[in-house]
């Protein structure tokens, strides 16, 4: 029996479809050492399987490759960024929860694009606000429009080589973007409902959409930014990099940066050398999760 190399791109109902590249996708099972072991494999990982029955493209994975990470929600590994999402305007931006997203991806240690959508909408000012006012938060700020292909070219590049998870509240046109960067994206969806020979699925799961050149773009149905649950609000200033040449040299150590006499970072946020708008959100954020830790 031949062996192949791939990543698995989607898991379902005890099924795993591993992406073999030129060999096409195909449907495996775990062999039992996983489940000995107590191996979950993940959507990202990187296998070897056995091919069982070649012409109706069946495996059986023998062989899983260390991760270089993994996330909890959801459970996937080997992802290199995120790309988070939010428009412009229609629906307008929730800065807070962008914040929250932001927040996320910075505990999980995964860098961060973040991509305004819908462009168009938005007068020339309004852009460059926007990303002065994020440009210190991120790895990259880019302002696009999926339907008009503006900005997208850009944004592919970003992606080349690497596993880029994305994500962002529903109506943002996280599906538009994934259709333009992967036109094969449904397509790859209708092969793996064919191979498990059962009717359209309401339910969406998290999948790997290749995008060539060893790309993948992790479409995560129903992510969200819930990983602040657990955090002491003391520990929220370290997510916000604007904070940090300011740490330090408030009067009072350790500031909350919310309310204290002499705090350099309130100051900075009141000069202008800080965006107001994130330092509003800081102070909201905190606010909360001090609020929810009483209870």
């Amino acid at each position: 029996m031949s062996v192949l190399h791939g990543r698995i791109v989607k898991g379902l109902g005890g099924f795993y479809y591993v992406d073999t590249g030129a060999d096409g996708i195909y449907e495996c099972r775990g062999r039992g050492i996983f489940r000995k072991d107590n191996t979950k494999l993940l959507i990202g990982d990187i296998v070897d399987m056995e091919v069982t029955h070649d012409k109706d493209m069946e495996g059986s994975i023998i062989k899983l490759y260390p991760r270089k990470c993994s996330l909890r929600r959801p459970e996937v590994s080997n992802v290199d960024q995120a790309v988070v999402v939010f428009a412009l305007h229609e629906p307008e931006p929730n800065h807070v929860l962008l914040d929250r997203f932001l927040i996320t991806m910075k505990k999980l240690d995964i860098e961060t694009i973040l991509v305004f959508n819908k462009a168009d909408l938005a007068d020339e000012a309004e852009l460059e606000e926007i990303k002065k006012d994020y440009r210190d938060a991120v790895n990259s700020v880019n302002v696009i429009s999926a339907k008009g292909n503006a900005g997208m070219e850009e944004l592919k590049e970003q992606l080349t080589g690497k596993i880029s998870l994305i994500a962002g509240p529903s109506g943002v046109g996280k599906s538009t973007i994934l259709n333009v960067l992967c036109p094969g994206a449904n397509a790859g969806t209708g092969e793996i409902s064919r191979k498990m020979k059962r009717g359209k699925h309401t339910t969406r799961h998290a999948e790997l959409f290749g995008l060539g050149d060893d790309t993948y773009l992790l479409d995560t149905p129903g992510f969200t930014a819930l990983e602040l649950e657990d955090m002491d609000e003391e520990f929220l200033k370290a997510y916000y990099p604007e904070f940090y040449p300011y740490e330090g040299k408030c009067r009072f150590n350790p500031c909350s940066h919310t309310h204290e006499p002499g705090c350099a970072v309130r100051e900075a946020a009141e000069s202008g050398a800080i965006p107001a708008r994130r330092y509003e959100n800081y102070k909201q954020i905190y606010l909360k999760q001090k609020e929810s830790r009483r209870y």
